[in-house]
């Protein structure tokens, strides 16, 4: 039999007048899935389209199967040396090369389900009663599209006669000078070089468009629009902000980065830090944001909060490094976790308390330094020329003299000695200027330095590092880390013990709480310790990847009319220190909700900043494919914020299901899954060859087709901003949109510049022989003409490059050779740094809590959980199990839950880990129901009037938790994505139970005492706090009959998709 995507299409009409894929879409997949008349055509290279997965975060390389037109299985690409290490030679034919599969894990297979999921949105969703009430109603995009721009009445027909604003409301600075200019002057008010009365008397004409004209630093009223993102990724990233920024002018663009790892980017970006020279002023800029140990080289790895076996970045790429290497007998490793993981059962598990990873690194430094087995001669190298010198290819500010009293960098130019862009060390006792990047004369300074020179107190930063750590002895460490201090000086011994052919990986695990960054920070300075950045075996910056914005096209800068956002972004990330901003010399301290000017991606903040009106009060609120209600800590006290118009006042939501959130939304639109559309990324460090990963749709669109200015496409984040900005008029789309001759209609003509650009860089991959451009047709035969048309898709690059863009799209990216890792002598990544590390972070250092008005530190220090207002955090002795969370291999993210035949076949639902111990003094046992309560948790909470939802699941005990603690895995536990019953057009589409099963712990976190309505949050990183909190287990009485009822109904729904197997 053979099913193609007309039939999969003519599915949809049984559920909600075609709103959804609906429930034959299973069995359509299964008929696909099962096909086998016949020779095998899965591994014909006409059938296979290589893509990216998106089932994580790791994003693996695909190799996508199909038959008549439907995805039928997926592999790993083998070209990649993500998923076969190593991987094909890249001047492999896809003719050859479809006989080859790479590795995937099973929720990368599981994938196919993903795709066909009968609770995909196919039109767009209008809601027909109040928010939350699950009642919806089909509408047309140009209807939608219309609505959402001129705003007005929207809900009369359902008794609503609030006027909701549109587009139009927030497109109001227009002028692409103007824009610029006043950008310039805000600049000027926030560096004291104008007051705000002179910048109204300036533009006096114009302060209508302004949010406040008395503080116009907030910006205009174009920043009422705010576009909040969940998982989204590089190209619909540029994408995205493209259309925020410079099209309609609004400086409130967001990701989710806070709930995923930010203390660790935002550690590693000032660590990183490179000073720099603009127009003779100097400044840090952030670097890299991720390193990773050389797995193959390394001697000992330590695994810290992480490992390689079942999330981080992540087992295909990770696990054949590291299992190959241990296996040899080259690499030993530990782990340190308080539960007992997949990769910690075969190395050396430590574990730690949760939350005392910051004590054991503490403690860990105190050691290497008490007993100086650091690397002396790698931290006195003051500057390039002194690294060179030394035979490295990086070098560190551990000697440059900081002045303990202002947190900052004594320059040369204080002393006398140099200018201002260089700084101060002690050699041999006496000050010298050094410039960090003088390749000609070597500067090496002295490490431990506390004296005065010019009259100014100055320590080295070395000095400062060892005073913080020296404030505690290895006893306190070891009690606030739970371990013995054996433990703490074994584990620094081994450390220590290889040279530079040693380093830590880490991610979520240490850094989840509010000391989050300090923690990242003591991590990272172990490698440092130790000298092992950019050598074989040490802590390392990965291959990179290619440059997909700038080359033959320069995308940053192909904007025609692009207009400048300014302003302090709505929940105050990333717009500089808040005592130079007017709202302080208004309120002053404390500030009424914190400013985070180290970080950005604030994403738990930004629905209460909204709600709060605090700095300004927010019109039109777009979230694309996330869910912050579900997914960040405490996310559930966001319900009642987006319910009220009057906190969020127009709210839009795409995304390819109705999930937790986007339930409460006025419109939901539909979005493309990541086998339909364009998206690129590279590779984490762990793979060592420079590289770049490429998304491109494979699988015919569920979504419906709809035409933007007579272009047909489908429903997807991509139209709606085509659609949205051509309405509008705004800049930089339809004709002449990126130069002259260069229009902006379609996704691609932005999405293929981006892989010409990768394509084209020096050296050029080879143009595609005849055969090549032959086998993109076929492969891309079932796609409608919406979305492959060969004209267009050339058009948008030029003929010029076509045929080296076919070859990047034939063999899914673009991927340096595997044997390109090492540098010749054997003693060096191929892939260096070969820059600046920072033991100490100046403007860390020289920053100030902007509600508690203290100094931060520039170097790490040993914290306690704090509300924002500095009050640590303590809770009843009843609560006495610590939270904690984790990932499985099967599970990612929110969106597994759909997968059938991988999360829900493998492990239905999750469970509450504790200790035997603690399930003996606690009386219970394997299978018991326990409610999960915390002090500002009772349990329960409302997603809609009459419906509750209760945090319970069933206990697990284990030898591998360690007790006093409590586990729970994230993704389970939905109360939407399909878990539930919804109504279209007076219809209702019945929910699958099974999808919901399983609790999300996340309503158990804790609540900032400060503010109330947010979770414990990082004041210098903004991570949200997932872990820190004690709860207590509550057994539900009559939980068997209850749970016996549930088992019953999801039974029968099992059996009736068993059924649709057997009758497949």
């Amino acid at each position: 039999m053979k099913v193609n995507r007309r039939d999969l299409l003519k599915a949809g009409a049984v559920s909600g007048a075609g709103a959804l894929l609906g429930a034959e879409g299973l069995r359509l997949m299964n008929r696909a899935m099962a096909q086998g008349e016949g020779a095998y055509p899965l591994v014909e290279p006409e059938n296979i389209i290589y893509g990216l997965c998106l089932q994580c975060h790791t994003e693996c390389t695909l190799k996508i199967k199909l038959q008549d037109g439907v995805v039928s299985k997926i592999d790993g690409n083998p070209f990649s040396p993500g998923n076969m290490q190593p991987q094909l030679d890249y001047a492999t034919s896809p003719q050859q090369a479809a006989k080859v599969d790479g590795s995937i894990c099973p929720k990368g297979q599981a994938g196919v389900q993903t795709q066909y999921d009968p609770y995909r949105i196919r039109k767009v969703l209008k809601r027909a009663g109040p928010r939350g009430s699950g009642k919806w109603k089909a509408i047309s995009f140009d209807q939608a599209i219309d609505e959402i721009v001129n705003g007005g009445k929207l809900f009369a027909d359902i008794g609503d006669d609030r006027v909701y604003p549109g587009f139009k409301d927030v497109f109001k600075l227009k002028d692409a000078r103007l824009a610029k200019e006043m950008a310039a002057d805000v600049a000027a008010i926030r560096a004291g070089r104008m007051t705000v009365q002179e910048f109204k008397q300036k533009h006096s004409a114009h302060l209508d468009l302004l949010i406040d004209p008395d503080h116009p630093d907030l910006g205009p009223k174009n920043n009422q629009f705010v576009f909040m993102a969940g998982r989204i990724e590089h190209g619909r990233k540029e994408y995205a902000k493209r259309f925020t920024f410079g099209g309609l002018g609004s400086i409130n663009w967001y990701a989710h980065t806070t709930i995923c790892e930010q203390a660790h980017h935002i550690a590693y970006k000032y660590a990183t830090a490179q000073w720099v020279e603009k127009l003779g002023k100097y400044s840090w800029k952030k670097g890299k944001d991720h390193m990773k140990p050389d797995f193959e080289g390394a001697e000992f790895v330590i695994f810290w909060g992480t490992g390689f076996a079942e999330a981080n970045f992540g087992p295909p790429p990770m696990t054949p490094q590291v299992t190959q290497a241990a296996t040899d007998g080259k690499l030993k490793y530990a782990v340190i976790d308080p539960r007992l993981s997949k990769s910690a059962a075969h190395g050396w598990w430590i574990p730690v308390k949760p939350g005392g990873d910051l004590a054991l690194a503490l403690g860990m430094i105190r050691w290497i330094i008490e007993n100086r087995r650091y690397d002396a001669a790698f931290l006195r190298n003051a500057n390039k020329a002194a690294a060179n010198a030394g035979g490295e290819k990086s070098w560190s500010n551990a000697t440059w003299l900081v002045n303990p009293e202002t947190g900052r960098f004594i320059r040369a130019s204080e002393l006398g000695l140099g200018g201002e862009g260089e700084f101060v060390v002690l050699a041999s006792g006496r000050p010298v200027a050094v410039d960090p990047y003088d390749s000609e004369q070597p500067v090496t300074g002295d490490l431990e330095v506390d004296t005065e020179v010019g009259g100014l107190p100055a320590k080295s930063a070395f000095q400062v590092l060892k005073e913080e750590v020296f404030k505690h002895d290895l006893d306190f460490y070891a009690r606030e880390a739970g371990l013995e201090k054996k433990t703490i000086v074994d584990l620094a011994r081994e450390f220590t013990s290889h040279g530079k052919r040693a380093a830590i990986d880490f991610y979520r695990g240490p850094i989840k709480f509010t000391y989050g960054y300090y923690a990242a920070q003591a991590i990272i300075h172990l490698n440092l310790l130790i000298g092992n950045i950019d050598h074989k075996g040490g802590l390392v910056t990965g291959g990179g990847k290619y440059n997909a914005m700038g080359g033959v096209f320069d995308l940053k800068k192909m904007h025609t009319g692009a207009l400048t956002p300014f302003g302090v972004k709505s929940n105050r990330e990333a717009s500089g220190p808040y005592e130079t901003s007017t709202l302080f010399k208004r309120d002053g301290y404390p500030a009424k909700r914190p400013w985070f000017p180290f970080t950005d991606d604030v994403y738990q903040e930004i629905i209460p900043s909204a709600a709060s009106g605090y700095p300004y009060p927010i019109k039109i609120l777009w979230l694309h494919k996330g869910t912050p209600v579900l997914a960040t800590p405490a996310g559930h006290l966001q319900i009642d914020m987006l319910k009220d118009p009057d906190k969020v006042p127009l709210y839009i939501a795409d995304d390819i299901v109705i999930g937790e959130t986007s339930m409460y939304a006025d419109y939901v639109f539909p979005d493309l899954t990541y086998l339909e559309r364009w998206a690129f990324e590279g590779f984490s460090p762990a793979i060592k060859v420079k590289n770049w990963k490429l998304r491109q749709p494979a699988a015919a669109p569920v979504p419906e087709i709809v035409e933007v200015d007579g272009e047909a496409m489908p429903i997807s984040m991509e139209s709606m901003m085509l659609a949205i900005a051509k309405k509008l008029r705004a800049p930089g789309y339809g004709k002449d949109g990126f130069a002259t001759s260069w229009d902006f209609n379609r996704p691609e003509d932005y999405y293929l510049k981006m892989v010409a650009n990768v394509a084209m860089q020096d050296p050029p991959v080879p143009a595609a022989p005849d055969a090549e451009v032959e086998l993109l047709r076929k492969a891309r035969r079932h796609l409608p003409k919406a979305v492959f048309d060969e004209g267009k898709w050339r058009k948008a690059v030029g003929g010029g490059v076509w045929r080296q863009v076919v070859t990047v799209l034939n063999r899914g990216g673009r991927f340096e050779a595997w044997d390109k890792a090492y540098a010749p002598d054997g003693e060096f990544v191929a892939h260096t740094w070969s820059k600046l590390m920072n033991l100490y972070a100046e403007p860390i250092g020289t920053g100030v809590h902007s509600v508690t008005a203290k100094r931060l530190s520039g170097v790490p220090r040993f914290e306690r959980m704090t509300g924002f207002d500095g009050t640590v955090i303590e809770f009843p002795s009843e609560y006495d199990l610590k939270l904690f969370t984790y990932k499985e291999i099967y599970g990612g993210q929110s969106r597994t839950s759909s997968n059938y035949a991988a999360q829900q076949a493998i492990q239905p639902e999750n469970f509450v880990h504790i200790s035997a111990k603690d399930a003996e003094r606690l009386g219970l046992r394997d299978g018991d129901v326990v409610q999960v309560r915390s002090p500002d948790f009772e349990g329960t909470f409302e997603v809609a009037p009459g419906r509750s939802e209760r945090v319970e699941g069933k206990v697990r005990v284990s030898q591998g938790i360690r007790p006093g603690s409590v586990a729970i895995s994230w993704h389970y536990g939905h109360w939407a994505y399909g878990s539930s019953d919804v109504e279209i057009d007076g219809t209702t589409v019945a929910g699958d139970p099974t999808r919901g099963r399983g609790l999300v712990p996340n309503p158990a976190m804790a609540v900032d005492p400060y503010l109330k309505d947010v979770c414990l949050t990082d004041p210098i990183a903004g991570d949200s706090a997932y872990g820190g909190t004690y709860v207590k287990l509550v057994k539900v009485a009559g939980a068997v009959a209850e749970g016996a009822k549930q088992n019953a109904r999801a039974a029968a729904m099992e059996e009736a998709a068993r059924a649709v197997f057997r009758n497949s």
